[in-house]
């Protein structure tokens, strides 16, 4: 799968996903080879490029629940960019309320965990596809924090809002390449801090609640530099916490023209390495709310060599059952003999930031009979194994392990 910039698009290139407009609406579906009028039509659309499937690729597994989840994200950025474009000049967002309560019904009240996969951005559209991924987070967290029904509309809300002083950056700020300066970032706050002015319902007709203005308020201040060198010394509502896990979280392993992603499992070992910035509680819910390493997962291990999710582990996502290419070899994460040894150092991703596993290969090893048998056997023998260590302690011995031969 390649990034194709749209100067570059060229007649028979296969489309990796599908291209909707902003009511939703699918144009062109994935597989689809462009034509002259195509190419055309995607330049209308504003995009800065777009995945094309390399010759010989077949078209990547993409779930009913991950389709609706990419259309959800398009509608909802230009509704977002509507509500942005009638704040900044200074009118009330008739469509925010909408757009809170539709992604509080689709995501707010999931009963299941999400793959959370984020559309490329650009300098253009970063601030409003950035604000959606963050509101939609933020919703699957007050959800699985079972926080009250007007407690979620106002996180959500100020998830929305909260990154709109970034439109009032400088294009040529906003789109440097370089490492920002301590000037550079005075700029910016000075304009996220002004932005504060145009969502202040005294100042301005927005309708917005004072709790959702102080969450608000409370993050961007918090992103001065003299109050986020200890945050742990700074109250911080329950509010602010949530935009500060899934502003990080969506930060480091959305895609961008500018900055390589990282993994789902990376980014929150990040997070749960500041725990004086980053609420253990909420993260551990994050984990919860997302697939972190999911049944089929390709991953990298500490010891150098490669494995595959065999059994994911609800409870510890870092702790799966997994199986070790090299040997085939099952190893169970959860033993603490075993975890000392391996650990899951990544995850193997396509460019698109998806999880590298085909359909069939994903289906061999989540439905083999034989495999979950052994599967099976193997935690019983280990838990067998951890229940007569706990009954006589015995010395530290290597973990038994089992041949899927």
């Amino acid at each position: 799968m390649l990034f194709i910039r749209t100067d570059d698009l060229k007649p028979g290139m296969r489309l990796a996903k599908p291209i909707y407009n902003k009511l939703g609406v699918m144009l062109y579906d994935r597989d689809t080879r462009l034509t002259r009028q195509g190419i055309e039509s995607i330049r209308n659309f504003e995009l800065i490029g777009i995945y094309i499937l390399e010759p010989a690729e077949p078209v990547p597994p993409l779930s009913d629940e991950d389709i609706a989840f990419e259309q959800f994200q398009t509608i909802s950025m230009f509704q977002l960019r509507d509500c942005m474009d009638m704040i900044r000049k200074g009118r009330q967002p008739d469509k925010l309320p909408t757009l809170v309560s539709s992604i509080l019904s689709q995501y707010g009240r999931l009963d299941h965990k999400l793959n959370f996969a984020q559309n490329l951005r650009s300098s253009a559209d970063y601030v409003y596809k950035h604000s959606i991924s963050v509101a939609i987070l933020v919703a699957m967290l007050t959800h699985q924090l079972n926080m009250p029904d007007d407690f979620q509309q106002t996180c959500v809300t100020a998830a929305l809002l909260y990154d709109f002083g970034w439109l009032l950056v400088p294009t040529e700020l906003a789109e440097k390449t370089d490492p920002l300066t301590e000037e550079d970032e005075k700029k910016i706050l000075a304009c996220r801090i002004k932005s504060l002015d145009y969502l202040n319902p005294q100042t301005h007709s927005i309708k917005l609640s004072p709790d959702a203005l102080r969450i608000i308020t409370q993050f961007i201040t918090l992103s001065a530099p003299e109050e986020a060198a200890d945050p742990s010394k700074i109250f911080r509502s329950s509010g602010t916490k949530l935009l500060q896990v899934a502003d990080a979280f969506d930060r480091m392993t959305a895609m961008s023209l500018t900055n390589e992603p990282i993994s789902e499992i990376v980014a929150m070992k990040y997070l749960q390495e500041f725990p004086e910035k980053y609420d253990t509680k909420i993260v551990r819910a994050l984990s919860l709310c997302i697939h972190i390493l999911p049944r089929g997962a390709c991953v990298d291990l500490s010891n150098g060599e490669k494995a595959m999710i065999l059994e994911d582990n609800p409870e510890d996502y870092s702790k799966p059952l997994i199986l070790q290419f090299t040997n085939n070899e099952i190893f169970d994460l959860r033993d603490p003999h075993i975890y000392d040894i391996i650990q899951i150092q990544d995850i193997m991703k396509t460019m698109d930031n998806r999880i590298a596993i085909d359909e069939n290969t994903l289906k061999h090893f989540t439905s083999d009979k034989y495999i979950k048998d052994v599967a099976d056997r193997f935690r019983k023998r280990q838990n067998q194994a951890a229940a007569a260590a706990a009954a006589q302690p015995a010395p530290k011995k290597k973990a038994a392990r089992k041949k899927l031969v």
